[in-house]
Parts: C-alpha cells; sequence; structure tokens
C-alpha cells in the first residue's frame, strides 16, 4: 500500500494526500503537486515566465499563440523572447539576423521598459499581501520567506504560492514558476526545473541526492569563465565538488571556494531580505557571438542605459558613480567607473558618460559581454539639481527626457522611440 504524501492542486487550492492518476480529486485537474515536505517548506523564489515577451502577448492578444522577439532591429540583438521561439532555439542576447532565421515567422516587438516596471510593481503588491519579507531580484524574479506566515494566512506557505500564481495570471495576466525549498539557493534552482507555470519542491531530505548528478553550472553566478575554471579542477557536478577537501577549494578558488564547499552539501545561509540596502543598479548583455562593431555596441551602450535609468526611477534612486563593464572575447573583465560631479537617474547622462567610458577600450573588442551600472545611490530627489557648465544642452536634453517620460507613461512606451535604440 502506498504510503499518503501531501498534495496540492494548483488550479482549485484542495489539498489533500496523493490521488489516483494524479489528478485533483476536486477539479480533476491534472496541476497537482505533491512532495513529503510540501506544508514544511517556506522559502520560496518565484521567477515570471518570458516576463517581457508575455506582457506584450497580455497588451495584445494578437499575439497569443505566436512566436515573439523583443528586441531592436536587424542589427540589434535578442533581449528575451517567448516559449514558442525558444522551441525554434532563439536565445536571450542573440543577434536580431540570427534569431529570425532559426524563427522567420517571429514578431519582433521594440522593448517598453516603463510598461514592464509598471507590471512589475503590480506583481510586486501581490507577493507583499504573502509576507513583509520580499527580496527582489530584478523586475521579474525575487525570493520570499514566508516563515510563520501560515498563522496570518490560515493555510501554509505552499497553498498562498499557488494563490500567488494563480492570482498572476487571472489579474495581471502573466504568469510565473514557483521554487520552494529551505534556503534561497535551492528555491532558485527549484523555481527554473518546469518552467512555464512551473512548481517545483527541493526538500531537505532530498536535498545532497538531488544535487549529485546536477552540472555546476546550477550555481547562480557561475558564469562560462568560472565554469572553465572548475572544468580545469575536474569540477564539472555537485557530486564532483562535493569530493573537495573544504580548505584545498578555499586554496584553490579563494572566497568561491568556501562557498562552493556549503553549495555542494545544498546550505545557503543568507537570510531573504527585505530590507537590505540597494547598492546598486546595472543591466548586463552577454552576446550570443562576440562582436567589436562599434555601431552594435554603441546600441547596447543607449539600451543598458534606459534600462538602468527606468529601473532607477521606478524605485526614485539617483547615483553619483557610472560603471561599465567589459568581458573580452578571452574572458578577461574591463571595469571602468567615473564619479559624476551630482547624482544621476537620467538615460542621457549615463548614455554619455558610459560611451566615454568604452571609447578608450573599444581596441581590446571584441567582446562577449557589456554592462552598464549606476552606484553611490541616493534617493531621486538629490538628482540633476544643478545644470552643467561644461555642458550648456544638458539641461535641455534633461527636459526633452522628462517630457518623454511624461508621455510614455501617458501613451505607452512606443510614443517616443530614439533613433540609437533601433542599432
Amino acid at each position: 500500500m502506498l504510503r499518503p504524501m501531501p498534495a496540492l492542486c494548483r488550479d482549485c487550492l484542495s489539498r489533500f494526500d496523493t490521488a489516483p492518476a494524479g489528478r485533483c480529486p476536486a477539479c480533476r485537474s491534472p496541476r497537482v503537486v505533491t512532495h513529503p515536505e510540501l506544508w514544511d517548506l517556506s522559502i520560496a523564489h518565484m521567477d515570471c515566465d518570458a516576463f517581457y515577451a508575455s506582457v506584450e502577448k497580455r497588451d495584445n492578444p494578437e499575439l497569443e499563440g505566436k512566436p515573439v522577439i523583443i528586441g531592436g532591429g536587424r542589427r540589434g540583438v535578442v533581449s528575451t523572447a517567448c516559449y514558442i521561439a525558444r522551441i525554434k532555439g532563439v536565445r536571450s542576447a542573440m543577434p536580431m539576423f540570427q534569431a529570425l532565421k532559426l524563427c522567420p515567422e517571429a514578431i519582433v516587438v521594440r522593448g517598453r521598459m516603463d510598461r514592464y516596471v509598471e507590471v512589475s510593481k503590480q506583481v510586486r503588491a501581490l507577493m507583499d499581501e504573502l509576507t513583509p519579507v520580499v527580496e527582489p531580484l530584478s523586475l521579474d524574479e525575487a525570493f520570499m520567506d514566508l516563515t510563520g506566515t501560515a498563522r496570518l494566512h490560515g493555510h501554509p506557505p505552499a497553498v498562498m504560492l499557488a494563490r500567488l500564481a494563480r492570482r498572476m495570471k487571472d489579474e495581471i495576466g502573466i504568469t510565473g514558476s514557483i521554487g520552494l525549498s529551505h534556503n534561497k539557493f535551492l528555491a532558485k534552482v527549484a523555481s527554473d526545473l518546469d518552467k512555464p507555470r512551473g512548481f517545483s519542491i527541493i526538500g531537505a531530505a532530498e536535498t545532497t541526492d538531488f544535487l549529485r548528478p546536477r552540472p555546476v553550472r546550477l550555481i547562480w553566478g557561475i558564469g562560462p569563465a568560472a565554469q572553465e575554471s572548475l572544468e580545469k579542477a575536474g569540477i564539472r557536478t555537485f557530486s564532483d565538488l562535493e569530493r573537495w577537501d573544504r580548505r584545498d577549494l578555499a586554496a584553490r578558488f579563494g572566497s568561491m571556494g568556501e562557498r562552493l564547499w556549503h553549495l555542494a552539501r545544498g546550505e545557503d545561509h543568507r537570510r531573504v531580505s527585505a530590507r537590505s540596502p540597494v547598492k546598486s543598479i546595472s543591466n548586463e548583455t552577454t552576446f550570443f557571438e562576440d562582436t567589436g562593431d562599434g555601431d552594435i555596441l554603441d546600441g547596447h551602450i543607449w539600451r543598458l542605459s534606459e534600462k538602468v535609468s527606468a529601473r532607477a526611477k521606478a524605485k526614485e534612486y539617483a547615483g553619483r558613480v557610472v560603471t561599465l563593464k567589459l568581458k573580452t572575447a578571452r574572458f578577461k573583465t574591463l571595469t571602468r567607473r567615473l564619479s559624476l560631479p551630482q547624482p544621476t537617474q537620467l538615460a542621457d547622462t549615463l548614455y554619455r558618460t558610459a560611451r566615454g567610458l568604452y571609447d578608450p577600450e573599444a581596441g581590446s573588442g571584441p567582446f562577449r559581454l557589456i554592462g552598464v551600472g549606476l552606484s553611490d545611490l541616493v534617493p531621486a530627489h538629490l538628482a540633476d539639481r544643478e545644470g552643467d557648465l561644461l555642458d550648456p544642452g544638458a539641461g535641455r536634453r534633461e527636459g526633452a527626457e522628462r517630457a518623454a517620460d511624461a508621455l510614455r507613461q501617458r501613451f505607452g512606451a512606443d510614443a517616443i522611440v530614439k533613433g540609437r535604440a533601433l542599432k
């Protein structure tokens, strides 16, 4: 006789023991999640599914069921793509011409960052109703700690998370995938196991068995360069990593080695923190193919500056330090910073500063990654308060940007598109 196992219907939210044929006994839905620790786990990660593309399909029903790519013109790159386009091989940061070769029937839509920020705030409001401990990672994903919330809501965290996903679909019109576990690392891994519209669980009892056969690239922050270093050390899977002595890992990989030792055992002692001060705002793009094309890179610098500016405005921050990050084809990382005379949140200022930081490094290409960041943050009301005596046109450009922001807010993000955004 099978041992009863806790089960939850993600459609009608019924709670029961494992149902025959895996269907909900109340509504007959097959969208049932079962796990022995289902009612005990409380650390979650929610990741919206193809967020930008989902917003575009929601706002334009004619796009439903069609492959959609978010990005610039034919010389631009893919920002993101819906799952229909991903099936054809389209990936983020892929050159647009290559994406359209793989999926010629795709509909290309220019991104509307202001709109995505607006929808992100709606999703965040739903999460805040579940718990005060929400830690956003970006516009479309966040950690949540629901420890102790069962008494408040009258239901365990798993039920409230399933309700969150249902409300996102019904009230906002986008979907998300949930990862539930006993720490942040595993919750984030879990949320990516069954996208889109997933609900995956990694329990404490199964942690090491779950991790051992899996590749170490699952670790958040392990990029191509770090993965190459680990492979040179014979570390490809968590099982390989687990065999290493703690001191040897630290000696070879420094502080990252200490972290790897804990993650190999599924240990992550970081707390979900809603009060962590925002230290910087940044955005970066990894290219599908290395490029040294100045026009393409200029377009990227503008789009990244726009994204950082939009997030700074949404969070009501300004910053004094602009950072440009470049990674060469040989994985050498170049980081250049410039402190501004006064804090800014303007895309124009970010772009001009980042472009000035790029020009001396242009000969170091081709590049595989480019990023723009804003740090040394202050409240937004301290931004751009003084004119720039060395740039008489700065005030006029600021006025134009603020006016453009107001028009986008009223008529939509496509009301005004800069020419350089089309590169």
